[in-house]
């Protein structure tokens, strides 16, 4: 049997996918896999900020198209990117166990000793607010493009210092130095490090081959993070993270929210039942809106 597996076409995404079919046939060695390339709007605008062309659902749209047509069998995402709400007749069937979730710095200097005024690059206002948060007198600019792309502009000597996805940098095995950015320091985008297997909700056979490779701990932290951004119905137009981890049979969180500018920026941590993971993202969201995330909410929608 043949599975046609969509992907984005970047080293990146592509690697994911190939991660993703090198384990499926060491389970199934019998199948056979047609990669089909999809190039998305994300893809092809890349001179501007995400949060200035519409988000997280630019880098699936044209995916999730192609799987509700029959074109292909199962897409690979990074699950950061996969929006809080799916296309009608679409499921997240298969979660493997994620890769790191922090955020890295690369640059010849200690992010603390870089000199004042320095020009930072970053892809994410989620990292921007952050950023500014630690050190109020750097230059904070957008730097969009594949993680190649990123780090030669650095070399370049465009940026003093670029903020990048460990995760992205272990997946294709990139032999780079960096630090890695604590979670008191930075806390992740929703999803960051884990990968998303989306197939039809009715394809049960795809279904039934994926399951070999979902990793319940990871499913139920994620679930909790996804409850969360989708009670802040935030995207990539609103400052917020969260990441969740397990410890025995508790089930930990912590979350932000921020204006544009990291001046009123809500954070805290909770904890919760793995059982009930969706609880927990709620409820954390709920309470950053009670400390004042409801009023940012509304600000940055308006002015959109």
């Amino acid at each position: 049997m043949e599975i046609r597996v969509g992907t984005r076409g970047s080293k990146l995404a592509l690697a994911q996918t190939e991660w993703v079919i090198a384990r499926l046939k060491k389970v199934f060695p019998d199948l056979t896999f047609e990669k089909v390339i999809i190039k998305t709007t994300g893809d092809k605008i890349l001179d501007a900020p995400l949060s200035k062309i519409g988000g997280k659902g630019l880098f699936v749209k044209e995916i999730e198209e192609a799987l509700l047509r029959g074109e292909i069998d199962l897409a690979v995402h990074s699950l950061k990117d996969v929006p809080s709400f799916l296309a009608e007749g679409l499921e997240i069937s298969c979660i493997p166990e994620r890769e790191s979730p922090f955020d890295v710095w690369v640059s010849d200097y200690a992010f603390s000793e870089l000199p004042p005024n320095s020009k930072v690059g970053t892809s994410s206002l989620r990292r921007m607010t952050q950023l500014k948060k630690l050190r109020k007198d750097l230059e904070i600019l957008p730097l969009r493009g594949n993680v190649d792309t990123r780090l030669r502009k650095w070399r370049e000597g465009q940026y003093a210092g670029i903020v990048l996805a460990e995760a992205g940098l272990k997946r294709l095995s990139l032999s780079i130095e960096y630090t890695r950015f604590t979670i008191d320091e930075l806390i992740p985008a929703v999803g960051q490090g884990a990968l998303a297997i989306e197939t039809r909700k009715d394809d049960l056979k795809i279904k039934t081959f994926l399951s070999a490779l979902h990793h319940k701990p990871t499913e139920i932290c994620i679930r909790a993070e996804r409850a969360f951004l989708k009670t802040l119905e935030g995207g990539c137009q609103v400052p917020l993270g969260a990441y969740a981890w397990l410890e025995g049979d508790e089930l930990f969180m912590v979350g932000f929210i921020s204006d544009l500018e990291g001046e009123r920026f809500y954070k805290y941590k909770e904890k919760g039942d793995p059982q009930n993971p969706e609880a927990l993202g709620e409820r954390l969201a709920k309470h950053l809106l009670s400390l004042g995330g409801d009023k940012i909410l509304a600000e940055i929608y308006q002015g959109i």
